[in-house]
């Protein structure tokens, strides 16, 4: 008995963009994005070392764990909103704790990319609402009407 491995078609772009539009919607996606990008600025800034010329340019200061610890919490969290929407309103708050913490301690939260990117995208999750189970059917928009034969008083 010959057993004949059906192959699947290659997905198509515009099948691939579809599943993409679906997941996208099933969750915080910009919320996810703007606390993703956050973390990345803040990391960055304290280990680059710039030329400017002749003249080096270092922003290291002693805050190289703490961009650290911060940058990799907030890229954390906003994976997190990917993949579990359902803490969308405690990654929000850590998010944006997280982005003001930044701002003190991060040469300024990343030269204010991080923190305005934290801030929106921790504002973000904490507004989004989870689409609905169920589209409403037609008649859940028509509400009953009182019958027009009754005397709305209650009386005869």
């Amino acid at each position: 008995m010959l057993l004949t491995k059906r192959r699947a078609a290659p997905l198509t772009v515009a099948e691939v963009r579809r599943r993409f539009r679906t997941w996208r919607g099933e969750r915080p996606f910009w919320a996810g994005l703007f606390t993703f990008q956050a973390g990345l600025p803040i990391i960055y800034w304290p280990y680059a070392h710039l030329d400017l010329g002749a003249v080096p340019l270092a922003l290291s200061t002693t805050s190289g764990a703490g961009s650290l610890t911060i940058g990799i919490l907030l890229m954390t969290l906003g994976l997190a909103l990917w993949y579990r929407p359902h803490l969308r309103v405690f990654a929000g708050i850590a998010a944006l704790l997280l982005s003001l913490v930044s701002f003190p301690l991060v040469n300024f939260g990343g030269l204010f990319l991080g923190v305005a990117s934290g801030l929106i995208g921790g504002s973000l999750a904490c507004a989004w609402i989870p689409p609905a189970a169920e589209p409403p059917t037609a008649a859940a928009h028509h509400l009953p009407t009182a019958d027009p034969t009754e005397d709305s008083t209650g009386g005869t």
